[in-house]
């Protein structure tokens, strides 16, 4: 385990389960405040965490496990997006996690966060993606909740509840997946309709439902370089589909193929800011984090509990 002094924090980068674990055990008995940290790039959510130091997860990364036959991988936290993708691609599968942002985010924090993107309602969103995890809580107990394939998901409710707590209930170290088989036929057209068309709506939710569906201002499309575009459209399935599928987009205007690699854009571009929203400082969340974090080791603040 590594700890180094940055500035006036100190940044702890342990290796395993077990060493997260007993650092949160000697700061939840110091009364030592815990910042995590993955990548570092979405590190608020609308809230400052008070924190005396940082809980790196940079040194737990890699695939632990890959079964393609059962579409299923196990990672460590720290991993990156792009480091999931390289893994599933030479087997023709994805997890398609493709949170707001950049393929430069680990999974741990997509899935603390519960961060979306623009495929999420159609590909699923990170709470459908994760099968189990393997975390710490605030008292420093190493658990395990859900399965490592989609046949086995007890204690799935443990999962939903650590994914979106943003670190707040505990600390999520390893993530089982389950993953997708990458569409034979896959193409991104830039549609001329106007944002609020109500029949690219409907298309989005029809029978020939894309991938993903984004509108676009006037400076978005220039930025990309989508001329008169106001729609930027992802069709994947069969040859067939997506043959059907275009037809269809192609009679709401003008279509034009464009760079696959607009995505990337997209989702850096079009991200919202890093917010909470769906957590509530209610009686069902203090009763969880007296649980779970007691002491508020981790990331005491950050939604607005109080000091």
């Amino acid at each position: 385990m590594a700890r180094e002094r940055r500035g006036a924090r100190l940044m702890l980068r342990p290796a395993t389960t077990a060493e997260v674990a007993g650092l949160v055990r000697e700061s939840a008995a110091t009364g030592c405040a815990l910042r995590l940290r993955g990548a570092g790039t979405w590190l608020d959510a609308g809230h400052p965490v008070r924190a005396d130091a940082t809980l790196s997860l940079d040194r737990l990364r890699g695939v632990v496990q890959y079964r393609p036959d059962d579409l299923t991988i196990t990672v460590e936290a720290g991993t990156t997006l792009a480091e999931l993708d390289d893994a599933t691609r030479a087997h023709g599968q994805w997890c398609p996690l493709l949170p707001w942002g950049d393929d430069a985010g680990t999974v741990g924090a997509t899935l603390a966060t519960a961060t979306a993107g623009p495929f999420a309602a159609r590909l699923g969103r990170p709470r459908e993606l994760v099968l189990g995890l393997d975390c710490v809580d605030g008292r420093g107990r190493a658990i395990a909740a859900g399965g490592r394939v989609v046949k086995n998901v007890a204690g799935f409710d443990l999962v939903r509840a650590v994914t979106g707590s943003w670190g707040t209930l505990a600390v999520i170290t390893r993530a089982h997946l389950r993953l997708r088989a990458r569409p034979a036929a896959d193409v991104t057209l830039a549609l001329e309709a106007p944002p609020d068309a109500p029949t690219v709506e409907a298309f989005a939710r029809g029978p020939y439902a894309p991938l993903a569906c984004v509108p676009l201002s006037a400076d978005d499309a220039a930025a990309l370089r989508l001329g008169d575009a106001r729609w930027l459209v992802r069709l994947g399935g069969n040859a067939a589909f997506v043959a059907a599928a275009r037809g269809a987009l192609e009679a709401l205007g003008p279509c034009t193929e464009a760079d696959p690699r607009a995505w990337d854009a997209v989702r850096t571009r079009l991200a919202p800011p890093p917010r909470a929203l769906h957590w509530r400082w209610d009686e069902l969340s203090r009763r969880l984090r007296a649980a779970f974090d007691p002491s508020r080791v981790l990331n005491r603040g950050l939604l607005g509990d109080p000091a």
